[in-house]
Formats: C-alpha cells, structure tokens, sequence
C-alpha cells in the first residue's frame, strides 16, 4: 500500500515537471516554453467540452451577475502580473490576455451583458487613452503654432488600472445530475474612466461571450501558488469558481435591477443583500430534495 502511494506520489510529480513546457530540455532561452515535437504530436490539452444540456432537462435556473474585486487575496491570480517586463512570456494577466486578442480582433466584442450589440475594439480604446495639453502648451501653441512635447501628457489605462471582473453566470438545476450546477455566459473587465481616474465606480470595458473564450483562456496560465510547475488556466478558475464574487444583480421583473438601485449609499446592507440572493439559490438545491 505505502509503495502505491510513493509511486502514484512520483507519477504525479513527474507530470507537474513536465507541465512547465521544455523547461529541463531547452538548448537556448528562446526553446523555453516551446513543446518538443513529441509533446505536439501527443498533445490533447484542450478545455474540458461543456456537456449538452436539454431544456427539459433544466428544472430551475437565475441567471446572476457578480463583481469580482481584485483587491482580494484570493483573485491575485486574475490581477498579477501587471507589469510584464520582468517576467517570462508564460506569464500574462487575464487582462493582457483577452485585450491582446481584442485588438488582433480575434475576439467578438459586446457593449452589454445581453449581448444585445457588438463593439469595435477601436471604440474601446477610446476609453483607453487620453492625451492632455498643459496650459503652457496651449500658450505655446496659440504663439507659436506647435507644441513640445514636454507640454503633452498621456494618460492610458492598463492592467494596473483594472479594479475587478464582471461576471454573468446561470445557476440551474440539473434533472439528469439531480444537483445544481453553474455556467459563465459573460465576461467584462472593470477599470476607471480615462476621463475620470478617481471614479470608484469604474466601467466596463467590453462584455465577451465567454464560449467563444474558452480556448484562449485555456491557453493562457495563471501562477498556481502551491506548486509553480503546475499553472492553473483561466478557464479552470472560472469555472471552477475558484475565486471570490459578490452578486450585485439577479434578474428580477423590476427589469434585473441592481442592488444598489434599491440600496443605496449602504455597503453593509448591500453585502447582505448579496448574501441573502446567494442564499437563495443554494437553497433551492436543499429544497429540491425535500418532501
């Protein structure tokens, strides 16, 4: 029994060094990160398939939207590494992941979490970017025609900026599994207005269909603090939940109004609000199998 255990234990850890790409067998820095031709032709990594689920098969759904703050411990992994100069190139924030696809217009891009209307990146990086002239430079230019360039400030919004992730999901009852089961539908990034830097609020930048994400997300790594030769994906953490979220909205026929709507200037009771939704629908799972 103790060998087992040892030789499961080994087998285990030589798939964790393996996972960091070629790590141990590259000849130069630049084969770093890159799969050998064996890894390639073996290769079946792709994000696990969401199975079908029939609408008769669904007894009960909510559709929620949650807030995840980046300010927490435990949503670091979404956040860092927001300077990337001094890390490898394995390593990137979910922010430069999907604003980098975005821009190469790999990605569907929506101005609501409906999904209602697509939005160009181009409009996007208008809420990106501001260029300001000081007062000097207006002088300059109303004299001079021109202005130096030690008169113009940019101001750009980057992965520092962004403050938390929007997240819509489906909660529902699966007849067939008998257990309640959550789906992401949605994704949008959160920063400050460009125009408005010390807006708490913030806004959201682009929604994104998160099907259509799933393979680039599965690509893309997030640091695993436990053990750093085995990063976790984006995807994985998504739909595993395993961060932390708090719901500010659940639909509802006062047209999926917000909490904050209805609670207003009370952080406390708003956090109880949430927790009392959440409540709710864990409740319906207990519910389910009482007679």
């Amino acid at each position: 029994m103790n060998k087992l255990i040892v030789f499961s234990f080994m087998f285990l850890f030589s798939l964790a060094m393996v996972s960091q790409n070629n790590i141990l067998n590259a000849k130069d820095p630049s084969q770093i990160g890159e799969k050998t031709a064996d890894q390639l032709e073996s290769d079946n990594d792709t994000p696990l398939p969401y199975g079908y689920v029939g609408d008769r098969d669904l007894l009960w759904g909510k559709n929620t939207w949650e807030k995840i703050d980046l300010d927490e411990r435990v949503n670091f992994p979404l956040y860092y590494p927001v300077d990337i100069s001094f890390v490898g190139k394995d390593r990137r924030s979910l922010f430069h992941v999907i604003s980098e696809a975005a821009r190469a217009g790999e990605l569907d891009l929506y101005s609501d979490s409906y999904f209602n209307e697509k939005r160009d990146f181009a409009a996007v990086e208008t809420s990106l970017s501001r260029v300001d002239t000081s007062e000097y430079g207006i002088e300059q230019f109303n004299a001079e025609g021109r202005v130096d360039p030690e008169y113009i400030t940019t101001t750009s919004i980057g992965a520092d900026n962004v403050s938390a992730y929007h997240v819509r999901g489906l909660w529902y009852l699966d007849t067939r599994q008998g257990e309640m089961r959550y789906r992401v539908l949605g994704i949008a990034p959160v920063t400050p207005d460009v125009n408005a830097m010390d807006d708490p609020q913030g806004i959201e930048l682009f929604w994104i269909y998160y099907p259509d994400v799933r393979e680039l997300l599965h690509n893309a790594k997030a640091f695993n603090t436990l053990n750093s030769l085995k990063p976790i994906s984006f995807d994985h953490i998504l739909n595993s939940r395993r961060f932390s979220g708090m719901i500010y909205k659940m639909e509802n026929v006062y047209g999926d109004r917000k909490i904050e709507t209805y609670i207003a200037d009370n952080s406390m009771m708003q956090l109880l609000e949430s927790q009392r939704l959440l409540d709710i629908i864990r409740n319906k799972e207990i519910d389910m199998w009482n007679y």
